[in-house]
C-alpha cells in the first residue's frame, strides 16, 4: 500500500502532521505533496514537525484566483498521480487543495481519504468556498473519516453508505496534544520569549485571528469597530497576528496601527499560537482550527462568523457565534472580561482524544489488507 497525503495550507499541515508520524511508525509507504496554497505559514509549520515534502507545487502567488489555483493543482497533481500510482489519496478539511486534489484522485481511479469529514453549515455561500468543497468531496470518497458523531449523522443524511464512515476524532487535538506537552515541558522559542516582553502583567489578554472570506471588507471593519472600543478599557491587552492577506492586513492596520492596548504582530508559528491560547483570558476568532484548539484549553472563543460547522463547541459553551457584528462582539467581551467569572465547565475537548491519526492508519491496514 503506498498512501500519497496531500495538503497545501497551514490548517491542513497542522492537522496532517500526526497521520504521517502514525504513517511513518506503522512502516507505511507514503509520499508527501505539498501545493503551498499558502506558503510561510505552511512552511513554519513544515519546519516545526520537520516534514519534508517529496512534492511542493509551490503554486501561490499574490492575490491568487481560486479557478487560476484550482486549475494550476490540476495540471500539476496529474503527473505526480502517474508517477506514484498510489493505492489512495489523502486530503484534509476543505480547501480548494483538498477539493482539487479529491478529484484528480477520483478521475485517475485512485481512492480517496477524507480527514474531517462530515462538517456541515449547509450553506454554500458560509463559509465560503469551504462549504461546497468540502460537500462535493464527500460524494467522491472512499473513506470518510469523521471527528465528532455529529459530523457522521451528516453524511448519514446525505445517503453516505456507513461502511465508508469511521469515527475517528480530530487530528488537530493529536498535534495539540503533542505542541502542548512540549511547551509544558519548558520549550519557549525567541518568538514567544520576545511576546512575553509585550504581555503587561495584570491585564486581561484577547488573541484575535480573522481570515475567512466573507469577513472581507465590511464584515472585517465592523470587527475591528468592536477592537477599538474594547481598548478603551484600561485592563485590556488585545494581540492580532496579521494575517498576510491585503485584504486582511489593508483594513486592520489602517484602522488599529498605533492604538494603545492592540498589538498588531506578524502570524505567530504553530507553538507560538498555542501559548497565546494558554496564556489568554478568551478569543475573537473566525479560526475553525481554534473553535477546535480552544477546548483542550478551556477558554471560550467569540466567533466571528454567522454560522458555524462546529457546533459542538458552542453546545460546549466554548464558542460563541457573534457574527461580525460591533454591538454582539462587545457585548459579550464585557460579559466575558467582568469579573464574576465566564469560564466554561471543564471538560474533555469533544474533538477528539488525540488518537485520530492512529485509527486513520488502523483502518487503511485493515481496509487495504482485505481488499489486495
Amino acid at each position: 500500500m503506498k498512501v500519497l497525503v496531500c495538503f497545501g495550507t497551514r490548517p491542513e499541515a497542522i492537522k496532517m502532521a500526526p497521520v504521517i508520524y502514525a504513517l511513518k511508525q506503522q512502516d507505511v509507504e507514503y509520499r508527501v505533496c505539498v501545493t503551498a496554497q499558502h506558503r510561510e505559514m505552511l512552511d513554519q509549520v513544515m519546519e516545526f514537525f520537520k516534514i519534508e515534502p517529496d512534492y511542493d507545487l509551490d503554486l501561490m502567488k499574490p492575490g491568487q484566483d481560486l479557478n487560476i489555483l484550482s486549475s494550476d493543482i490540476f495540471k500539476s497533481i496529474h503527473e505526480i498521480l502517474l508517477k506514484e500510482n498510489p493505492k489512495i489519496v489523502l486530503v484534509q478539511g476543505d480547501t480548494t487543495t483538498a477539493f482539487i486534489i479529491a478529484m484528480a484522485a477520483f478521475n485517475s481511479g485512485i481512492k480517496v481519504g477524507h480527514i474531517e469529514a462530515g462538517l456541515r453549515t449547509y450553506n454554500t455561500e458560509s463559509p465560503f468556498p469551504e462549504e461546497a468543497n468540502r460537500q462535493m468531496i464527500s460524494r467522491i470518497a472512499d473513506f470518510h473519516f469523521i471527528p465528532t458523531k455529529k459530523s457522521g449523522d451528516n453524511l448519514l443524511k446525505e445517503m453516505i453508505s456507513e461502511d465508508k464512515i469511521f469515527f475517528t476524532g480530530n487530528t488537530v487535538v493529536d498535534s495539540l496534544e503533542f505542541g502542548k506537552k512540549l511547551l509544558q515541558s519548558g520549550y519557549k522559542s525567541e518568538e514567544i520569549r520576545e511576546l512575553e516582553l509585550k504581555l503587561i502583567s495584570g491585564k486581561k489578554v484577547i488573541l484575535v485571528t480573522g481570515h475567512r472570506r466573507e469577513n472581507f471588507e465590511h464584515g472585517l471593519s465592523e470587527i475591528c469597530e468592536a477592537l477599538l472600543e474594547i481598548a478603551k478599557r484600561e485592563d485590556v491587552q488585545i494581540v492580532f497576528p496579521v494575517h498576510p492577506n491585503p485584504k486582511v492586513k489593508d483594513i486592520v492596520y489602517e484602522k488599529l496601527n498605533h492604538i494603545a492596548n492592540i498589538d498588531l504582530i506578524e502570524p505567530v508559528s504553530y507553538p507560538t499560537i498555542l501559548w497565546l491560547l494558554m496564556k489568554c483570558n478568551f478569543i475573537i476568532s473566525d479560526s475553525g482550527g481554534i473553535q477546535e484548539e480552544a477546548p483542550s484549553f478551556n477558554k471560550v472563543v467569540l466567533v466571528t462568523r454567522e454560522e458555524t460547522e462546529r457546533m459542538e463547541a458552542v453546545d460546549a459553551g466554548f464558542c460563541i457565534l457573534t457574527g461580525s457584528s460591533k454591538d454582539k462582539i462587545l457585548d459579550e467581551s464585557i460579559q466575558l472580561l467582568s469579573d464574576t467569572g465566564n469560564e466554561p465547565t471543564p471538560t474533555n475537548n469533544p474533538f477528539g482524544d488525540g488518537k485520530a491519526s492512529e485509527r486513520i492508519v488502523e483502518v487503511l491496514l485493515i481496509e487495504f489488507k482485505v481488499s489486495s
